[in-house]
Formats: structure tokens, C-alpha cells, sequence
């Protein structure tokens, strides 16, 4: 099929919720993707942070088949290895103190929403406005868009909004209701907006304080994204609810909710699929290339070149590691520019987001900074 008939397809037969960028992908290997007209484009934002190690890595190619011949699912009624060792791993590599596995980042933060009111007795959890933390009715409710909550109102009560990178109006709206504070380290789907280098540890010191339980949402940020691991790693903390997805799997759907907090009672929270024998796998061997190839200081040393070659061409650009927004005129427009010279990236408003996967190399990079300076941003 053509890209014609695939729209066409799509349609007739699928729901109406994505804004697609015009390209229909086949196939993928490494740092690039092919279209069904065998076309090949850099990728610059690895489906929005996920294949940390790029397309069909090998590692985690070979981890899906030896597993899906062992055992690919069965029930949380029963124990299973893989789920254990990936807990294990987490608990090692973040510093807290158990992990509950989810099937993405939306489910992790339905985890946090309720071991913060389980933990506290309390029902308000604070967010930040520009705030994206999915899209199930709990998450929703944290989500700051119009765009995103009008359609589905009343959403969970008891949460409120107040300024990000702002402290004083986070102490301000603390209450002896508060049973949280959620933050992004970095809000990436309002436009990689990345607060104070102090934001952060003010925050958790504000958080200890007032006793109040700490949030910390790295669906986008963790494992290596922005130069450290994760992001807390920067600012010297360590949060009480730790949120993550995206890059765990690279490409394979997987979430996990970290925490030190009070734990659940049996029957309190679960699911089908989570915790996957399968999904656990590759979890696992994403983490450990991750950790084996450097790939965390790779992140931070090809972010770097990234940022300083696109200040050098001066652009409007700011960034943490391999994190990055440019500031452009037209962010939609700009994209589709990109598209055209093989490139492909995402857009908030009017800034195109730059989130390559780990493996990059200054080859690409330079590809990508020569597409860069072909076209007007």
C-alpha cells in the first residue's frame, strides 16, 4: 500500500485520535526507519524517547526470541523470574525500595496517584501547570491542556496546579490536605522546558518538610535521556514516587512506578498484562546495554555537541543531555522540512523536539545539524 491508501484505510477502520506526520514506517534498524517506499530517514526522537537503543537492536531482538520460546505469559497469580530481576535492578539502579511493573508511563502515574493517597490518607495531589502525565482519567486529572481535559470533565477531584520552577507558589498552595507534589524534571511535552538548576532539590526539601510525599515523573527523562541515569541523579535527590516508562523498553510497552513509601495490600492495585515475563526480558537487557555500552555518558556527550553546534548556528535552543528543544517560527512547518531532508522529528507549538536514541553518534548528529542548516527554522 501507498501512504494514499493507508490514510485511506486508516480512516475507514481506526479511531480518530492521532495527528499523523505524513509517513507510513516499514521498517527500522539502528538509528534509522524506512518508509513503505523504502525511503530512509534519521531518526531524531525515537518514538518520543522510547528506542533508547535505536531499532531492532540486537540485544534486545535476541532477548525477545529466546524468552517468547520459554515462557511469554501466564498470570500474576504465579511468580516469575523475569519480573523479579527487573524489580531487583530497579530497586539497585534508582535507590528505592520496591517497584511495581506496569504495561506504560499513563499506568505508572495511576499507580503513584493511589500509593500517595493510600500512604498519606489525604486525597490532594499538586501538579505544575504545562504538566503532561497521560491520558487514563487519574493521569488526566495532572495533565494541565484544556485541550487535553475539556472533552472529559469532571475528572478526579482534589488535584490543583501551580507554577512550574516556582517554589514560592508551590509552598503557597500546600495545605494539610496535600498528599503530594508531582513534577516533571523536565516538562517535555510543553517544550522541553527545564526549571532552575535548584528547582528540584528546593522542592524536595519544601516536600520533607511539610510531609508531603514526592513525585517525580521520568516517563520521558529516565535511563539516560538527559545525561545522568535519571534526572533526580543532577539535582543530588531522591524522590519518594519515581515514575517511569519510555526508555525501559525501547519499543516494548513497559512501565514501572519505584517507590519508598507505604506499600499496598494484596488486591489494592494490579493488572492482566503487567509485569509480562516477555516485557520484563527486554526490559532487562535494555538496562543492561544501557549500562554496558555507556550509553548515559554518551547521552551526555553527543547532547552537548548537539547543543553547542545548534547555538553556534544561532538557534533558539536549550536542552539536557539528548533532550533538546529548538524554538522556531513554525514547529509543525519545520518538521515536515525535516521530513524532506530525511530527518524526523516532533513539534510542540513552535519547538521542535530533538530526542535521538542513545546510540548516537556525531556522524548522525552531523547529519542531522547539515539537514538543520538546509532549511529555514
Amino acid at each position: 500500500m501507498d501512504l494514499n491508501e493507508i490514510q485511506k484505510l486508516e480512516s475507514m477502520v481506526y479511531a480518530n485520535t492521532f495527528n499523523r506526520l505524513p509517513v507510513a514506517i516499514k521498517k527500522g534498524k539502528g538509528m534509522y526507519l524506512y518508509d513503505v517506499n523504502d525511503k530512509r530517514y534519521l531518526d531524531m526522537f525515537a518514538g518520543i524517547a522510547v528506542n533508547s537503543l535505536g531499532h531492532c537492536h540486537p540485544e534486545v531482538v535476541k532477548t525477545i526470541r529466546e524468552q517468547s520460546k520459554i515462557l511469554i505469559h501466564t498470570s500474576n497469580w504465579f511468580y516469575t523470574i523475569p519480573q523479579l530481576e527487573l524489580a531487583q535492578l530497579l530497586v539497585k539502579i534508582t535507590g528505592l525500595k520496591r517497584a511495581f511493573i506496569t504495561n506504560d508511563g499513563t499506568g505508572a502515574v495511576e499507580t503513584a496517584i493511589k500509593l500517595a493517597r493510600k500512604t498519606t490518607g489525604k486525597r490532594e495531589i499538586i501538579a505544575m501547570k504545562n504538566a503532561f502525565h497521560g491520558r487514563t482519567l487519574g493521569a488526566l486529572s495532572l495533565t494541565w491542556g484544556e485541550r487535553y481535559r475539556k472533552p472529559f470533565l469532571p475528572l478526579v477531584p482534589e488535584m490543583k496546579f501551580v507554577e512550574y520552577n516556582d517554589v514560592d507558589a508551590l509552598e503557597r498552595s500546600i495545605t494539610d490536605k496535600t498528599a503530594a507534589v508531582i513534577v516533571e524534571p523536565i516538562q517535555g511535552e510543553s517544550g522541553v522546558i527545564i526549571p532552575d538548576d535548584n528547582y528540584l532539590k528546593e522542592v524536595r526539601e519544601l516536600t520533607e518538610e511539610r510531609e508531603v510525599l514526592l513525585i517525580l515523573d521520568e516517563i520521558q527523562t529516565g535511563f539516560g535521556r538527559t545525561g545522568k541515569m535519571f534526572a533526580f541523579q543532577h539535582s543530588g535527590i531522591e524522590p519518594d514516587i519515581l515514575c517511569l516508562a519510555k526508555g525501559l523498553g525501547g519499543g516494548f510497552p513497559i512501565g514501572a512506578t519505584l517507590f519508598s513509601c507505604n506499600d499496598f495490600e494484596p488486591g489494592e492495585h494490579g493488572g492482566t498484562f503487567i509485569g509480562n515475563p516477555l516485557a520484563c526480558a527486554v526490559a532487562k537487557t535494555v538496562v543492561r546495554v544501557i549500562m554496558e555500552k555507556k550509553l548515559v555518558k554518551n547521552s551526555e556527550r553527543l547532547g552537548s555537541y548537539l547543543l553547542r553546534e545548534l547555538r553556534e548556528r544561532n538557534l533558539s535552543v536549550r536542552g539536557k543531555g539528548l533532550m533538546i528543544g529548538i524554538d522556531v517560527s513554525d514547529g509543525k512547518r519545520s518538521v515536515l522540512d525535516l521530513i524532506e531532508k530525511g530527518i524526523l522529528t516532533i513539534y510542540s507549538g513552535n519547538t521542535v523536539r530533538v530526542l535521538p536514541p542513545l546510540i548516537i553518534e556525531k556522524k548522525h548528529a552531523d547529519q542531522f545539524l547539515s539537514a538543520v542548516e538546509d532549511i529555514e527554522l
